[in-house]
């Protein structure tokens, strides 16, 4: 583990997890999103203090970056806790669909105890929630079916809330990413770094790089991980493995055949291959592991 702490909590998440608190008050259905490469890390701690029983949909962000035994499994994990996993791609559209037909249905329910206590039908005040760069924002426009908010796979492009109407039937609150003002898990924080879910000014690339080859090596023969023992070697031309001293031997080898010697370079370059999926479909956590 790294020795120097990751911790990010800039002025706008503060700004918004306080508006957000006010916007609880409106909402009837919560969306959490989390990221399916590290589902456990990308899980707010606070969500339920803030939720206080409100109906929520567990939805699992980018399918696509894990393998189907990851997939298999930690379906069959969150089921035996009696949640219910929606899995979706909101790049490609995948599992958003029946995640809409979902909220309807949970919407529909609402209403029928409106209409029982006397009140107005009305169209479902639903919140998106996660950590920063999960998807989010990605997903309300699958769900509109166009560009209606900001998206990037960047942490802390979404700064401020935003109302978004969704047919007659759903209003989308789009919320900055939230997380914790202090994470106290740096196990989680590493992954969060590794995954870009969380802003570049909270660590050192370098460290969180080195950091990554050795989760890699502790995942290697976790077959829901999805890594191919060979996987460096292929990309890079420099094979881990016992011959090389360590970590940061082997980071130093790579930048001296790609990046003109730059440690800092060759870190985020293999940061970036893993963010893009180039290094295969890695999941960095599982539930058994």
């Amino acid at each position: 583990m790294n020795k120097q702490l990751i911790q990010w909590y800039p002025g706008h998440i503060a700004k918004a997890e306080k508006q957000l608190k006010e916007h609880l008050k409106k909402v009837d259905l919560v969306f959490e999103v989390r990221d399916a490469r590290i589902p456990l890390a990308t899980s707010h701690p606070y969500l339920q203090k803030w939720l206080r029983g409100k109906k929520q949909l567990l939805v699992i962000n980018r399918k696509d970056m894990i393998n189907n035994d990851a997939h298999q499994a930690w379906d069959k994990k969150f089921r035996s806790e009696g949640k219910v996993p929606w899995w979706c791609d909101a790049k490609a559209g995948t599992g958003v669909l029946q995640l809409k037909q979902a909220a309807i249905r949970a919407g529909q329910e609402l209403n029928q105890r409106r209409q029982d206590r006397g009140m107005k039908i009305r169209a479902i005040r639903v919140l998106t929630l996660g950590f920063p760069n999960v998807g989010k924002s990605a997903l309300i426009n699958r769900l509109v079916k166009k560009k209606v908010v900001s998206s990037s796979r960047k942490a802390g492009v979404t700064r401020s809330l935003r109302w978004v109407r969704l047919g007659q039937d759903l209003d989308l609150l789009d919320a900055p990413g939230v997380l914790p003002p202090i994470l106290e898990d740096q196990n989680a924080a590493l992954k969060l770094a590794i995954c870009d879910d969380i802003g570049q000014a909270a660590y050192d690339t370098e460290q969180v790089a080195i950091n990554f080859m050795g989760l890699l090596q502790r995942l290697e023969n976790i077959k829901e991980a999805g890594i191919n023992s060979k996987c460096l070697q292929k990309r890079y031309g420099i094979f881990l493995d016992e011959s090389i001293k360590d970590n940061s031997s082997w980071l130093l080898s790579a930048a001296e055949r790609h990046t003109s010697g730059d440690t800092m370079r060759m870190s985020q370059r293999l940061l970036d291959d893993y963010r893009k999926n180039l290094l295969g479909n890695i999941s960095l956590e599982l539930p058994n592991e």
